[in-house]
């Protein structure tokens, strides 16, 4: 396993078209910030077109259709581009094993690995504010800043990516 930079850090969120990559669940769409030294200085985010259904309850919660993935970038196109993108940094994900088993069944699937290290701001969320009702990625960030971002879209992966690379900074992630 290579070595990883703690003083870089990408904020990962995917949206899916299903709960499980082991049910045949896909990556639709993935986000991504990166923190350097504690600043946010860069960002990728694509929609994905995997040629998957998109699981009725998936669609209820981020509202991605097959009609929006209809010409976007395809898988071998992705990963390839985002493992670029991430390097040797350590990853971060609110709830990191569902982000993680998605982003590692897709390359997988290419014959890609990633061996990063992960961390997770829901378990860094609940080790510093403990005393929250939940530890949704929308009540922690409620919490901490008063309110969701101006125009977020919730559920969509960049937006998502955006929330988490916050809380990771706010909550003093290492």
């Amino acid at each position: 396993m290579k070595s990883q930079n703690i003083d870089r850090i990408v904020v990962i969120d995917v949206e899916t078209t299903g709960l499980s990559a082991q049910r045949g669940g896909r990556v639709i769409e993935v986000g991504a910030v990166e923190i350097v030294t504690g600043a946010i200085v860069n960002e990728y985010a694509t929609l994905i077109d995997t040629g998957a259904s998109i699981n009725y309850g998936a669609w209820l919660v981020h509202g991605i259709s097959a009609e929006m993935l209809d010409g976007k970038p395809v898988p071998e196109d992705v990963w390839p581009e985002l493992h670029g993108f991430v390097g040797d940094a350590t990853l971060a994900a609110h709830n990191a094993p569902f982000d993680r088993t998605f982003v590692q069944h897709e390359c997988g699937l290419l014959g890609m690995n990633l061996p990063n290290q992960w961390r997770c701001t829901v378990s860094l969320s609940r080790k510093m504010l403990p005393r929250l009702m939940n530890h949704k990625l929308e009540t922690v960030y409620r919490h901490l800043f008063g309110g969701l971002p101006v125009g977020a879209k919730q559920h969509r992966a960049l937006d998502d990516a955006r929330m988490a690379a916050r809380i990771w900074l706010e909550l003093g992630g290492r």
